[in-house]
């Protein structure tokens, strides 16, 4: 009976990792860098490679709780929708209580890395739970759920610059801004693709109240206010060339995902959220990283 069990539990172990699916904090993630090397920058020009370790584990935490609780909580609207009836809690390949057990280890992982961090990081962490778990709730009582998830996902950069600084940083808000109003335009690219079903079921959203050329058109602000925004930090910051340099090519990005996908054809719709999106994290990270170091940032 032992064995069995501990045969079965990396079973349950993959099955969770792909309900939370733990590859797209690639999304979240660099823009956190990006805050906490630039607060190293500002504090002493030193990469200190323990707080880093700590704001990846705080990052990495509170996304794994955030969609764990995502999918327990919408487990019975994805059964009603043919795009989502593959998911683990749906098909039982993961049953609620190894989500919550999952759910809730990441979440003390989280407040215990915020608590190694600094006094104010932990202090702090409830107000970054708390629009994890109110997002899912969003869709049942709001056209406008992309807002509460752009409210979740603009807490990355603010914690990773008060990981290292312990003080709050108007700077670091811009730059949750833009990563916030960036998440919630793709997210009602996304949310393109269930409108019919949707509206059948009921969940709210831009797409299902407004139409999907309103949905598009909305996330093309979105993304024009997101470059403003970095705009905005580049100069807050006094960013170089490399910096700038990044911000073209995210521009040049959301230029090519508005060209591929359009309000009457959302073919490519799966490329413009992965492929893209991803790519546009990893890029400014990179011109990011460069622009510090050139400016005497200390590995």
């Amino acid at each position: 009976m032992s064995s069995a069990a501990a045969i079965a539990q990396p079973g349950r172990t993959k099955a969770f990792l792909r309900l939370v699916m733990i590859e797209h904090s690639v999304f979240a993630l660099p823009f956190a860098y990006i805050a906490a090397l630039t607060a190293m920058y500002e504090w002493d020009e030193n990469i200190h490679w323990g707080r880093l370790l700590l704001v990846t584990v705080c990052m990495v935490g509170l996304r794994t709780f955030a969609m764990a609780v995502n999918r327990i909580i919408d487990r019975e609207i994805d059964a009603r929708n043919p795009r989502t009836a593959h998911r683990e809690l749906v098909t039982g390949a993961m049953s609620v209580r190894h989500a919550w057990t999952g759910a809730l280890i990441a979440l003390a992982v989280f407040l215990g890395a915020a608590a190694l961090l600094n006094p104010l990081c932990l202090a702090l962490a409830p107000v970054a739970v708390v629009p994890m778990v109110v997002y899912p709730y969003g869709k049942r009582f709001t056209n406008f759920p992309q807002a509460i998830l752009g409210l979740a996902q603009a807490m990355g950069p603010v914690g990773g610059w008060l990981a290292i600084s312990g003080e709050w940083s108007w700077n670091a808000v811009i730059l949750g801004l833009a990563v916030g109003v960036w998440i919630g335009g793709f997210d009602l690219i996304y949310a393109c693709q269930d409108v019919e079903t949707d509206r059948e079921i009921g969940v709210k959203s831009v797409p299902a109240r407004f139409g999907i050329p309103a949905a598009i058109w909305g996330a093309r602000a979105c993304h024009t206010v997101t470059t403003a925004l970095f705009v905005w930090y580049a100069l807050a910051t006094d960013a170089g060339a490399f910096f700038w340099l990044g911000l073209v090519i995210v521009a040049a990005a959301f230029v090519y995902e508005h060209t591929i996908v359009r309000p009457h054809d959302l073919t490519r719709l799966n490329r413009a959220f992965f492929s893209v999106n991803g790519f546009i994290g990893i890029a400014l990270f990179v011109c990011a990283l460069l622009d510090l170091l050139v400016r005497g940032l200390t590995v």
